[in-house]
């Protein structure tokens, strides 16, 4: 009769760890997707990391630039400027 062998200890931590690194990385693409969209689309939203969080919303502003050539720093701040929200 055949006997099973169990895995080896280092078989079992080498396929845990990677389940772990897997599930942290596609957390990380969907909070770093959803920040992008939310900035992406609502300008009060980059009013709030203006005031609050100002290198993520330097990021932003410099990846739309040097991908698509966006102005989107100069249109922020003209509309906050008009309102008077900065």
């Amino acid at each position: 009769m055949l006997t099973k062998q169990p895995n080896p200890t280092y078989k079992r931590f080498i396929g845990t760890t990677l389940k772990a690194v897997f599930i942290a990385e596609a957390f990380g693409i969907a909070v770093s997707y959803g920040l992008w969209y939310k900035l992406n689309t609502e300008r009060d939203f980059r009013l709030y990391m203006y005031k609050n969080y100002n290198l993520v919303l330097e990021g932003y502003y410099q990846l739309g630039e040097r991908i698509a050539d966006h102005k989107t720093r100069e249109l922020d701040l003209k509309v906050w400027t008009n309102e008077g929200k900065i």
